[in-house]
């Protein structure tokens, strides 16, 4: 059976910033990508928590560009993220996210 694939592609589109509705959702989703080490997972975490709360609103109160933070916030992340990690490891720091 072939498949119509526009039509399938729309019906399993997913964004997860649309369910992240609370602080402690948010909280959950980017204490769980620190924990992981990982800071490709962490950009992608905090590019949907950004999107979740308006990536205009979030680039403006952080004082970038809409499009530097989409930049930054995506799936290779920035070489700052990776010092970040790697700083806090080193200390023998555990970082932890909470909603406020």
């Amino acid at each position: 059976m072939i498949h119509d694939v526009a039509r399938v592609e729309t019906h399993m589109s997913f964004d997860a910033a649309e369910h992240l509705t609370s602080p402690e959702a948010q909280a959950g989703l980017l204490a769980d990508a620190v924990e992981s080490g990982n800071t490709s997972y962490l950009a992608v975490a905090l590019g949907t928590i950004a999107r979740a709360r308006g990536m205009t609103s979030v680039a403006k109160e952080a004082v970038v560009t809409r499009e530097a933070l989409s930049k930054a916030l995506s799936m290779d992340g920035g070489p700052w993220l990776s010092t970040f990690i790697g700083i806090v490891r080193a200390l023998g720091l555990k970082l932890t996210i909470s909603a406020v």
